[in-house]
């Protein structure tokens, strides 16, 4: 006889929803995350983020003032931010934890619909995981907030099939675009399957009506972006920096095949593995989405030519749904209690959490803030030594403009790496053509009072050869050392300025 005080993990999954499994995610989201909330910055592309979005505020639109190789949504996410919360990387943070356990939760509700409650929780627990571990996930990234975006979209298309949800689709799909460009090549293969599937079973027509009800919202929701800019007689800078920029750049970053061809080895041969022992049906409508939509995020790495591991956070969602569909295939894997195992998982795998809860403790015992890192110890050093007045010249930590009220010295300069990206100079309209033209006219014309570098550290990547050189020399022969405080000098210019 079944013992009725206790309850069994079937029911517990039986019984999970998205309004009892939200706080869940957030939850954890916010455990996992919480003790980076006080780093000044995680990845270099956030910190951009910032500063292009505290430019909007201040009233210059995206890549007019400030420039950066990202659609422009994201800046006006973070302008709203700003301007709610001031500047506040806690706000900033919190709403990261909020982008991925929503993402999370509509990861569980497609693994409800495609595979089972079961699978999809478990997968939405492994999301939070996976999209705020290993590397410079901890910061909010582009991918995070486009994930906010695609993965409810995804989830709209494989639960309901009327004209209007496709509608409402295709706006959260132009929003994921808007935020992140590669996104556009997951909307197209849906597109055309969307397409396709319903030219089949009903009539050309259908397909076509279909198509255009999910095309017609992505394309309103890029047209919305562009208002702004067509209201200013300035399209021709949306066009150049939003389209033109990221193709070109693509175009220019050489292939790596030691980044790409081991991620295109491994997802080919666990999805042949699968298909070919029938592990997962493929021939179910749900799961063909599912997996097209895959597809085309797997296609813009490949096109992109590189991996890098923040670009992963697009492909989680739902690579994480297959692996755990095919792990329940498997005899071993049913016959484990999995939830003890996977809570034992669950509590050993946040090892960087753990660690960077200490790292806070021990920096506010030692120096009584919990905020740490050099991009806040330069501009506190700097104020109190009233040198904030100075045009600071920041080649690392230039999360340092924004706390010293100031901007980067020119629109290349506004993430550090684009400083040496030639190819991109003319689709800001730059007056100077080249890396070297630009970094001398920063130094020789604008003199900048204060440069920031990092100790024993290059200061461009290593193939940037004559960058690096008269950076380094120019530095040698017009600044002098001033102070280190922890790996950031400090130089200060010692000739008549």
């Amino acid at each position: 006889m079944r013992n009725k005080g206790k309850t069994s993990p079937i029911s517990i999954y039986h019984k999970a929803s998205g309004k009892v499994l939200l706080p869940i995610l957030f939850f954890l989201s916010l455990f996992i995350r919480f003790p980076f909330f006080f780093r000044d910055y995680i990845d270099r592309d956030e910190s951009t983020f910032i500063l292009v979005g505290q430019a909007l505020v201040d009233g210059y639109l995206p890549y007019t003032y400030l420039w950066d190789l990202k659609p422009p949504l994201i800046f006006f996410i973070m302008a709203g931010l700003i301007s709610l919360f001031g500047k506040s990387f806690i706000a900033i943070r919190l709403f990261g934890v909020l982008a991925v356990a929503l993402t999370a939760l509509f990861t569980f509700q497609i693994g409800k619909e495609v595979f089972s409650r079961k699978i999809g929780f478990w997968c939405s627990l492994a999301t939070v995981l996976f999209l705020s571990l290993f590397g410079s996930l901890q910061g909010v990234m582009s991918e995070h907030i486009s994930m906010l975006f695609f993965v409810p979209s995804l989830f709209i298309l494989i639960r309901y099939k009327k004209n209007k949800h496709l509608f409402l689709s295709g706006l959260l799909m132009g929003l994921a675009i808007m935020t992140k460009i590669n996104l556009a090549y997951p909307a197209l293969f849906i597109a055309i399957y969307i397409f396709i599937v319903n030219t089949r079973q009903l009539s050309w027509d259908s397909g076509l009506k279909k198509g255009l009800c999910l095309g017609i919202p992505i394309l309103l929701i890029i047209a919305l972006t562009i208002l702004p800019y067509m209201l200013n007689g300035q399209v021709h800078i949306w066009w150049n920096s939003v389209v033109l920029a990221p193709l070109e750049y693509t175009k220019a970053e050489p292939f790596a095949p030691e980044k790409i061809l081991p991620f295109v080895i491994i997802i080919s041969a666990f999805f042949f593995f699968v298909w070919r022992k029938q592990k997962i049906n493929f021939k179910d409508p749900k799961v063909q989405l599912l997996f097209i939509a895959l597809s085309g995020v797997c296609f813009s790495f490949i096109k992109g030519g590189k991996v890098n591991g923040h670009y992963l956070i697009q492909l989680y969602p739902m690579l994480l749904l297959f692996a755990g569909a095919f792990l329940s295939s498997i005899a071993i894997f049913r016959k484990w209690k999995t939830g003890p195992i996977m809570l034992v998982l669950l509590f050993l795998l946040p090892i960087e959490s753990y660690r960077e809860y200490h790292a806070i403790y021990m920096h506010n015992k030692e120096r009584g803030s919990y905020f740490n890192g050099e991009g806040f110890r330069v501009p506190q050093y700097l104020k109190k030594e009233g040198l904030d007045k100075e045009d600071v010249f920041f080649l690392e930590y230039h999360i340092g403009y924004w706390l010293l009220d100031q901007s980067p010295l020119t629109l290349a300069a506004t993430h550090p790496s684009n400083l040496c990206r030639d190819e991109l100079f003319p689709y800001f309209d730059n007056p100077r053509k080249t890396a070297m033209e630009e970094l001398k006219y920063i130094m020789e014309d604008l003199k900048p009072g204060i440069v920031i570098i990092r100790k024993n550290k290059r200061i461009f990547n290593k193939k940037e050869e004559a960058a690096n050189e008269y950076t380094t020399r120019f530095i040698q022969d017009h600044y002098a050392l001033h102070t280190t405080l922890d790996n950031a000098e400090i130089y200060l210019r010692s000739e008549t300025r």
